[in-house]
């Protein structure tokens, strides 16, 4: 309902509107709340690739942003269960392609980056290697310090949206192993997705309730 009513009444306002000054490396995040700070950590990487965030919604957006990114070159998609919809249509409508990023854990980050700049050109290759190479000294700092105290340990996730999938490499760069995931409300292409992560033992449970959840953890 909420993309529909974005779809109807937000994008459009501003098509016939000639004053905004696009560029090549023009991108929005896409279903991005920022509940964490997600949305911030998010712009910081892809500015520094040289990318330039027009729009960022819905957390710390606003309609100004929203209205303008019909305009963009690529929509990045944070959770793909609450706004696949709306980056549908505009790809429909706008041409507008869009893909799907994970910036939980450097692994994944490092994965994202590398896909995200093989839609536009060298320079911003470049400058996405340099991005990693930055960050990847953060996170071996961060690894070598906690991953000898979790080395081994088992995780099970059950979390609303995104997540239950898009961080299990995150505890996989600790040595964790992620043996039970699932969603509140995913839906099937959700769990096609969260199959391509998860080792073949790995539990996937779809909307447990509290009972059926402890069965599982004591299991």
């Amino acid at each position: 309902m909420a993309n529909d009513a974005v779809r109807d009444h937000v994008l459009g306002a501003r098509d016939e509107d000639t004053s905004f000054e696009t560029t090549p490396y023009d991108v929005s995040i896409i279903g991005d709340y920022n509940i964490g700070g997600d949305a911030w950590a998010s712009r910081t990487l892809l500015e520094e690739m040289g990318l330039r965030v027009v729009a960022q919604w819905s957390g710390d957006g606003t309609i100004a942003e929203m209205e303008l990114t019909p305009k963009v070159k690529l929509n990045l998609l944070h959770c793909y269960r609450s706004m696949n919809y709306i980056s549908r249509h505009m790809e429909e409508k706008y041409g507008i392609p869009w893909m799907e990023y994970n910036f939980f854990g450097p692994s994944k980050i490092e994965e994202s980056i590398r896909k995200i700049a093989e839609f536009f050109d060298d320079t911003i290759k470049a400058k996405a290697e340099k991005v990693i190479e930055k960050y990847n000294a953060e996170a071996k700092a961060v690894i070598e310090k906690y991953r000898p105290r979790l080395e081994g340990k088992k995780v099970m996730l059950y979390i609303g949206g995104l997540r239950p999938r898009h961080t299990i490499g995150a505890y996989e760069d600790l040595g964790m192993e992620v043996v039970g995931t699932g969603y509140e409300f995913a839906h099937g292409d959700d769990y096609k997705r969260t199959k391509e992560d998860i080792a073949r033992s790995t539990l996937i449970y779809d909307d447990v309730n509290e009972y059926e959840l402890e069965k599982f953890v004591k299991k």
